[in-house]
């Protein structure tokens, strides 16, 4: 069968040779050069035009009808809206695609080239400026406020009942915190972030102390490094100032963490050391109920991630220092959707849209959308941050830092935190 198509294949090769030849000789007698159009082959090639542009449009509206609805049904009030905005820019850009190849086509066909017609030429036009300078400005300026418009109501101020959820990025994966019976976060910074034991920065009373304990000692060991090191003639100056660089940056560390607020909130009761005692922390999964609002805030750890719901119609940036949100309210529950598709394996999905680093395509997490009822069920079954035997612990010595010097040989000074 391969021999067969390779003869046919190789036939037809030697067929348009032939017919190249026999086409050069046709023309050879008629004393004509290569460059020179009849007038039947003009209005052959104008006919053809024509004939070209309904095949053309007719496999456009075959392509449409085939493949135009290409999304899944919407699964949340915004993503509807986003869906309809959408269409209404596909549309817009269809009737628009239309009418100029339509133009193009037809005038190709009856403005073709024939000698004994000479083409009109006029150097400005006042009409046809203001034609097409409004019809796209007012086109325009309809998309961008209809835009802003469904922007404005996926970022607006989320309602008093809305359920808060923050999801943190990372590279690469997703950690999802929910708040506890206090209904409301506990602070988190960058300064006692620990990728191991606490990559989300949380502020707890065990981690403060942790991490202060932690500086002390690298504080200490560097204190004895720059003391044993200036005694010693081979350091260059540059190597020792770096030295006390690091050792103020360190020192600036412990009172930066030292000064997070343990004042009580007055609406709360509760310190910043408190707040977060009672967050549930999830890596393996999402939850939300359908039919109530939930406002996602979103963290970033390292690069600008980008958290995606695509059935949700959902997307946004999270980017390292500065908190992002959108709020959503789903509509149709996993079980529901896993009926409308008939595939028992469905999930929604949280991923990351934008490359990250080599694992990127690992930066995904399973979104349920349950009955509210299952949903906070499932939410009590969560373990909090902190155990209730361990909320009552002492709190870290919080005595605030003097600063004192260290000064070695060679009048170099070095600062110090007692």
């Amino acid at each position: 069968m391969k021999l067969l198509i390779l003869l046919v294949g190789v036939l037809a090769i030697i067929a348009i040779a032939q017919l190249t030849k026999v086409y050069e000789l046709t023309r050879s007698m008629r004393k004509t050069r290569e460059e020179d159009i009849s007038p039947a082959d003009n209005k052959l090639q104008a006919n053809l035009m024509l004939v070209w542009m309904f095949l053309f449009f007719a496999g456009v509206i075959y392509l449409y009808s085939a493949y135009g609805d290409y999304l899944p049904e919407a699964a949340s009030v915004h993503g509807a809206q986003v869906d309809s905005l959408m269409s209404i820019n596909i549309w817009m850009i269809t009737i628009v695609f239309f009418i100029v190849n339509f133009l193009l086509f037809y005038f190709s066909y009856k403005y073709y080239f024939r000698k004994d017609r000479k083409a009109r030429f006029f150097a400005h036009d006042n009409r046809l400026e203001m034609i097409w300078t409004l019809v796209p400005g007012v086109t325009m300026a309809f998309i961008i406020v209809y835009g802003l418009i469904t922007w404005n109501n996926m970022t607006g101020p989320a309602s008093a009942d809305a359920i808060q959820i923050e999801v943190y990025s990372k590279q690469f994966g997703w950690i999802v915190r929910y708040p506890g019976d206090n209904k409301t976060f506990g602070s988190a910074t960058y300064n006692l972030i620990d990728p191991s034991t606490n990559p989300l920065g949380m502020v707890t009373r065990e981690n403060i102390q942790e991490k202060v304990d932690a500086i002390d000692e690298q504080i200490e060991s560097l204190k004895k490094e720059i003391e044993a090191n200036a005694k010693l003639p081979i350091w260059p100056d540059s190597y020792l100032e770096s030295q006390q660089e690091k050792l103020y940056r360190l020192s600036r560390d412990k009172q930066r963490i030292l000064d997070l607020n343990e004042t009580k909130n007055p609406t709360t009761g509760l310190s910043e050391w408190e707040a977060g005692a009672d967050d549930k922390i999830i890596n393996t999964e999402m939850h939300v109920p359908v039919g109530k609002e939930v406002e996602f805030i979103f963290r970033s750890q390292d690069v600008i991630h980008s958290a995606y719901m695509p059935h949700f119609r959902a997307q946004m940036n999270t980017v390292p220092g500065v908190p992002t949100r959108f709020k959503m309210t789903p509509t149709i529950t996993t079980a529901e959707m896993r009926n409308k598709l008939g595939n028992d394996e469905f999930d929604y999905i949280l991923l990351c849209n934008k490359v990250c680093g080599v694992s990127h395509y690992n930066m995904k997490i399973k979104v349920i959308v349950e009955d509210e009822k299952d949903y906070i069920a499932w939410l009590e079954k969560q373990k909090t941050y902190v155990a209730p035997a361990e909320k009552e612990e002492s709190s870290p010595t919080t005595d605030s830092t003097t600063v004192t010097t260290i000064v070695v040989p060679n009048n170099k000074v070095v600062a110090e935190n007692k």
